[in-house]
């Protein structure tokens, strides 16, 4: 059994993940390895599963991502079409319609005007990643907003407008991480904007994500109450009647609204950072999942 640990080049060595997996397959007799996705010597053919771990580069090359992905076929996890449809955040859309409670978000589509800053709110692309290009702003910083929205829109992509929502400065963000439809572990995340700015960004970064993506401390171990397991367990059924598949692998991203009931902020069903270090076990029940979906033959 061969199994592909999908990264991406020039990946920094402190994000040790994918080792840690391709070591724990290898423990369970699979011939592992973590080519980055679009190695063209990588003889794709040649394994029976590939995972799409940390392909953190893909926001900035989508088509060109999302074509490898549909040459990988339903040998990939999580498969090409959940990819597809979860690599551009109008999928939220389809979340709402299904009758999901999801934070509201309006889409600017490139070329459409800005609509009226009269709140404060949350401006980012509909593609991207690690908060790039993404800030809070009121209406004393509505020029920005504008700004913002106009930048994105400029690159022919659309831009989300969603309502700030302040439970996450008192309690964060709950991440319910589920492998294989099963719940592994929770993380609370930390606030990650201030107000009246694009989140600044760390000067030469490959990846152009926030700076504050890389503070220790922003993300640690937490726990989840039973509406948010819930409601993370509901998305995930969605998308599986949507593609009759259960991902392998789904961060389900909640925020608490004014009444204190969870709201979907994001479901990361591509490539979401797992922190193993804060889920004890969680890289273990990674890899036996991986085991189990290829000698299945995905799915």
């Amino acid at each position: 059994m061969r199994v592909a640990i999908a990264s991406f080049t020039g990946k920094p060595a402190e994000f040790g993940d994918d080792e840690m997996l391709v070591g724990l397959l290898r423990e369970r007799g699979v011939d592992a390895a973590s080519p980055a996705w679009d190695d063209a010597a990588a003889d794709w053919d040649s394994f029976d599963l590939v995972v799409a771990r940390s392909p953190w580069d893909y926001t900035w090359r989508l088509s060109e991502f999302l074509a490898w992905a549909d040459s990988i076929g339903e040998r990939l996890e999580n498969p090409p079409a959940v990819i597809r449809w979860n690599s551009d955040k109008h999928y939220l859309a389809d979340l709402s319609a299904a009758g999901l409670p999801v934070v509201e978000t309006a889409y600017v589509e490139p070329g459409e005007p800005a609509p009226a800053i009269d709140r404060e709110v949350v401006i980012k692309p509909a593609v991207s990643g690690g908060a790039r290009d993404t800030g809070r702003f009121g209406p004393g910083s509505a020029a920005e907003a504008v700004e913002l929205i106009e930048r994105i829109g400029a690159r022919g992509e659309a831009a989300m407008v969603q309502p700030f929502v302040p439970s996450v400065e008192s309690s964060g963000e709950t991440a319910v991480i589920l492998i294989a439809g099963e719940l592994s572990h929770v993380l609370r995340k930390g606030a990650l904007l201030a107000p009246d700015e694009v989140a600044p960004v760390r000067e030469g970064d490959a990846l152009g994500v926030a700076e504050i993506m890389y503070d220790p401390g922003l993300v640690v171990a937490g726990t989840a109450d039973d509406d948010e397991i819930e409601l993370a367990h509901r998305i995930l059924a969605e998308v599986r009647q949507r593609f009759s598949r259960t991902p392998l692998i789904a961060r389900v991203d909640m925020l608490r609204d004014a009444d204190g009931s969870p709201l979907l902020l994001e479901l990361e069903a591509i490539e979401p950072n797992l922190y193993f270090e804060q889920g004890p076990g969680a890289a273990e029940r990674l890899a036996d999942a991986i085991v189990a979906r290829a000698a299945a033959g995905g799915g």
